[in-house]
């Protein structure tokens, strides 16, 4: 099918298969707000309208690959797995793009102490573009950020919206240990580090939030379509929220 729509509605969805039990859709190829909200809306009435078979899906930046079980979708019907499901799927996109349904997103505000101990490359950022530390800090919480998708390590968010004044390149020697709940800068990226990893981001900071806790209900604080906005806090405010984060 092809891609192309007016503004403002979902254009055609591209299929292909991978591997024998999984089929990805491509709703476009520009990493944009617009293709972000037609994913959302796809996987919102997913959600809602499961079929026997399903396993799971996965959002990206301009794609959702939809996971099977041939062996119980083959049950369903007398033409093969891949068609079957495709089939459906092409019902459901039909649904969508004529009952349009704007999904229903969170903001959800994530304190950071800045520099310091939590954030030892912000004085190498704000060198890097003739900047003070506090003018980094205030280019980082100026902006509501977009989860476009979950990926990397669990509950890492790759965020949408970052100015331009403050991309800075990665590490060229990656850290073999960076903390959970750092925060970085890659390129034109930020992004949280839920869990204790390596990492080559420029870190300018850390959240008390625990951003993965595989003992929740929903063990991802965050999910794509989410909107998030940084706020800075001081050492002790840091200090503080942690101790409740974590229970103590």
């Amino acid at each position: 099918m092809g891609n192309s729509a007016e503004p403002g509605e979902m254009p055609g969805v591209n299929f292909y298969p991978l591997g024998d039990a999984a089929i990805v859709l491509e709703f476009g190829d520009h990493i944009n707000r617009l293709t972000h909200g037609h994913i959302q809306a796809f996987t919102n009435y997913l959600d809602q309208h499961s079929f026997p078979g399903l396993v799971e899906y996965v959002p990206a930046f301009t794609t959702l690959t939809v996971y099977y079980d041939p062996w119980v979708v083959s049950r369903q019907g007398l033409l093969n797995p891949y068609t079957t499901v495709a089939a459906l799927l092409e019902e459901m996109l039909l649904h969508v793009k004529t009952h349009p349904d704007k999904p229903t997103a969170k903001v959800i505000e994530i304190p950071v102490c800045y520099g310091g101990k939590y954030g030892p490359d912000l004085e190498y950022v704000a060198s890097l573009h003739g900047l003070k530390p506090k003018e980094v800090i205030k280019l980082h919480t100026q902006t509501t950020y977009l989860v476009y998708m979950i990926g990397f390590a669990p509950g890492f968010p790759y965020l949408g919206g970052m100015v331009p004044e403050i991309a800075t390149p990665r590490k060229e020697k990656p850290r073999a240990r960076v903390p959970a709940g750092s925060v970085g800068i890659a390129g034109k990226q930020t992004g949280v580090y839920p869990i204790q990893s390596p990492g080559g981001w420029q870190l300018i900071g850390r959240t008390p939030l625990l951003l993965f806790n595989p003992h929740r209900e929903r063990p991802s604080l965050l999910e794509a379509g989410d909107s998030i906005r940084f706020v800075s806090i001081s050492e002790k405010q840091f200090e503080k929220k942690k101790e409740a984060a974590h229970g103590a």
